[in-house]
């Protein structure tokens, strides 16, 4: 596998696209400034050291006719299979205010726990898992005529199969539904020791928060990012996700843009309200850094 380059400054403007014809805020939004840092080079184990991707720029997302919302498909549905643990998992409805903040102006519907039909699994270190093609396959079945996407979420443990050893999520871009696990996001997956319960439940929800978004992201046709650091590159372990930003870099912004046409400083302030809602105060801060950017303060 060849080794990856890690993109200079005329690449990421290049990813990005011209932005002539914007408005002046518009061109704030997407201009590679220094709240976006450059995607680390990969160390051994990492997602890009063994994954080849090309990554997508903005003009070959355009070019891709992704699904965009329209008529009447315009609400994310938020899918959990089975039973939830109250002190291992954030609160679902705190997960749904965070993806209505994210992907504003989408409406985010939750809809009762179920358990998955015809599921294969198998114990991996100990461990249960579930196939994510089965529980794609139960999210397709089920999605709803006015959903542009599904979502599920569960408790259990993933693998997407037997050459795996585990999955955060998965997702199927052109069917519009994904899933993924809380499983491995508490430290006592691992035997880890909670000393400070509330920083945990901050990491938690940090984590959660991420994957949700980051699979989200998938189904609005936005494929791994090899451009900057962000939330939508690929993870091959905890302690890379753990590294990416939670915000989206400006060509993932852009093409989510072409997608939903939010207002870039509303949705930064309903970002911003949720971040210090949860104690989550660097990423309240770096929204109010872009808010001042884009508003030309």
């Amino acid at each position: 596998m060849a080794r990856f380059i890690v993109p200079g400054k005329t690449e990421r403007q290049n990813a990005v696209g011209s932005l002539s014809g914007l408005s002046a805020d518009m061109r704030r939004t997407f201009s590679d400034d220094v709240a976006f840092s450059q995607i680390p080079k990969p160390g051994p184990g990492d997602w890009l050291s063994s994954h080849k991707e090309e990554g997508q720029t903005y003009r070959q997302f355009v070019s891709s006719r992704p699904n965009i919302p329209q008529g009447a498909r315009r609400k994310l549905y938020i899918q959990p299979f089975g039973k939830f643990d109250p002190e291992k998992a954030p609160a679902i409805k705190v997960l749904r205010e965070y993806t209505e903040a994210y992907y504003y102006p989408m409406q985010v519907v939750v809809l009762p726990s179920i358990e998955p039909p015809h599921i294969k699994s198998r114990i991996n270190g100990g461990k249960k898992q579930w196939l994510t093609t089965d529980l794609l396959n139960a999210l397709e079945e089920r999605l709803p005529t006015d959903a542009y996407s599904m979502l599920g979420l569960t408790m259990t443990d993933l693998y997407a199969g037997e050459a795996w050893n585990f999955v955060f999520g998965q997702a199927r871009l052109r069917a519009r539904v994904g899933v993924f696990s809380f499983a491995r996001y508490h430290p006592s997956f691992q035997g880890g020791e909670v000393k400070d319960k509330e920083a945990v439940k901050r990491l938690v929800l940090k984590r959660a928060a991420k994957v949700l978004t980051h699979e989200t992201g998938h189904m609005f046709g936005v494929k791994h990012c090899v451009h900057y650091h962000c939330n939508m590159n690929g993870a091959n372990h905890l302690q890379e996700a753990d590294a990416s930003p939670i915000h989206l870099c400006p060509v993932c912004l852009r093409k989510l843009h072409l997608a939903v046409r939010f207002d870039p400083v509303a949705r930064y302030e309903k970002l911003k309200k949720f971040y210090q809602k949860y104690g989550l105060k660097e990423e309240a801060a770096w929204v109010e850094k872009r808010i001042k950017k884009i508003e030309g303060k």
